[in-house]
C-alpha cells in the first residue's frame, strides 16, 4: 500500500524511490509490527483477562503447570494482526507470493481461533477434534500446492534442492510437488503448536528461523544474488522478505509479554498460523530442506510425540500395557521431568535453534 503510494510520489519527489528497496521495506516491516504489538499488546492482555479467556491446562501434563491455569491465551491473533497490518502497508500488493503467504497465515489462524474458543469457552482442553484441525489445514496446504505447481513457470520452481550439494537436485511432478507442499505446511504449522508448551518456547525460534528465511527470500528474488550462489531464481520472491521481516518484529513484541512468567500465551492461533506461514514461504522460495534444518527443535518436538504415541500403543498391543520412550511428551516436558528448569529448557533449546540456523544459513554459500 504504502509503496504504491511512494512509487507514485517518486515521480515529483525522487527521495520517495527509496521505498522500492526491499531492504529498506523489511526493515520498516520488522519496527512497524514490533510497534504494533508493543501499543496494543498491554491493552489486548487486559482486556483477555477482563473477559476471564484464560488458559485450560491439560490435566496429564506436568504438575508445575498448574499455576499457568487461568492465564490469557489466543494472544496469537496479536501476531497475526501485527503481521497482517505491516505486510499491507509495506509488501507489493501487486505481488501473488504476498497473497499466497498472508491467506495461508490467516486461514490456518482462522483454525486455530476456533480451537482456542472452544478451549477457552467450553473449558475443553482438547479444543477442536484432531480429524477436523487436520482436514482444514489440508484443504489450505493442498490449494496453496495446486496453486504452486500452476504458476510454476521455471522447472527450478518446482524442484527439491538438497543444501550442501550444489549439483543434487530432484525434479518434481506435479504429485510429488503437491505432496511436499502439503507435508511441509501441515507439518511445520503442527510442528511449531506441539513446540509451543512453555513460555517463550516456540516464539524465539520462529523470529530466528523467519529472519533467516527472509534471507533466502530476498537472495531468491535477486537475479545477481540467486546466480552467484547458485540458488533458484523466484523473481518475486524477494517480498517475502517484508512478510519474514513482520513475523520477526511481531514475534518479537510478542515475546516480550510471553517472556517467563508469561503474561499471555498465544494459543494455537498463533502456533499454528505461523508454523503454516515458515512452511508456506519455504516451499515458495524451495528451501524446504533447509526449514528441517533451522526448525530442527520444532522437528525433534513433533517427532519426540510420534514416537511416544506409536511406541505406547505397540507396546500396549504386545504386553497388555503402554511403556514410554519419553517419561513425558513433547520433548521439553521430558526435560523438565529430568529436573531441567523451565527456563533452562527454554533457553537451551534457544541456543540448539541460534546454531541450527547459522548452519541453514550457511547453505547459501557452502555448496
Amino acid at each position: 500500500m504504502l509503496l504504491a503510494l511512494a512509487q507514485w510520489l517518486s515521480h515529483d519527489v525522487r527521495t520517495f524511490s527509496v521505498l522500492n528497496y526491499i531492504t529498506l521495506r523489511a526493515v520498516l516491516a520488522a519496527m512497524t509490527a514490533l510497534f504494533i504489538s508493543f501499543m496494543v499488546g498491554p491493552a489486548m492482555i487486559r482486556k483477555l483477562a477482563a473477559m476471564k479467556i484464560g488458559q485450560a491446562v491439560r490435566s496429564d501434563g506436568p504438575q508445575t503447570h498448574l499455576v499457568k491455569a487461568g492465564t490469557p491465551t489466543m494472544g496469537g491473533a496479536l501476531i497475526l494482526t501485527s503481521i497482517a497490518i505491516t505486510t499491507l502497508l509495506w509488501g507489493d500488493l501487486r505481488n501473488a507470493y504476498i497473497w499466497v503467504v498472508l491467506l495461508t497465515t490467516l486461514g490456518v489462524g482462522a483454525i486455530g481461533w476456533v480451537d482456542d474458543y472452544r478451549k477457552v469457552v467450553h473449558r475443553n482442553p482438547k479444543g477442536l477434534s484432531a480429524g477436523a484441525k487436520m482436514f482444514w489445514q489440508s484443504l489450505i496446504a493442498l490449494a496453496v500446492g495446486g496453486y504452486l505447481w500452476h504458476s510454476a513457470s521455471l522447472p527450478a520452481h518446482t524442484e527439491l534442492i538438497v543444501p550442501f550439494f550444489k549439483y543434487l537436485v530432484f525434479p518434481l511432478g506435479a504429485f510429488s510437488f503437491i505432496a511436499l507442499v502439503y507435508l511441509v505446511i501441515v507439518g511445520s504449522s503442527n510442528a511449531v503448536n506441539l513446540t509451543d508448551g512453555l513460555d517463550g518456547l516456540a516464539i524465539m525460534p520462529t523470529v530466528m528461523v523467519a529472519s533467516a528465511l527472509a534471507i533466502f527470500a530476498y537472495v531468491a528474488g535477486h537475479a545477481e544474488f540467486s546466480k552467484y550462489l547458485g540458488e533458484p531464481s523466484i523473481p518475486g520472491a524477494g517480498e517475502l522478505a517484508i512478510f519474514c521481516a513482520a513475523i520477526a518484529g511481531a514475534g518479537l513484541a510478542f515475546l516480550w509479554f510471553n517472556a517467563y512468567p508469561a503474561e499471555v500465551f498465544m494459543g494455537d492461533v498463533g502456533a499454528l498460523a505461523l508454523g503454516a506461514a515458515l512452511g508456506a514461504v519455504a516451499v515458495i522460495i524451495r528451501q524446504e530442506l533447509v526449514l528441517f534444518i533451522m526448525g530442527g527443535v520444532f522437528v525433534v518436538e513433533a517427532v519426540s510425540v510420534m514416537l511416544q504415541v506409536s511406541y505406547f500403543k505397540i507396546t500396549k498391543k504386545i504386553y497388555g500395557e503402554g511403556r514410554r520412550v519419553l517419561l513425558m511428551a513433547p520433548l521439553h516436558h521430558h526435560f523438565e521431568q529430568k529436573g531441567w528448569k523451565e527456563t533452562q529448557v527454554v533457553v537451551r533449546f534457544w541456543i540448539i535453534t541460534m546454531l541450527l540456523v547459522l548452519l541453514g544459513l550457511a547453505t547459501l554459500k557452502l555448496r
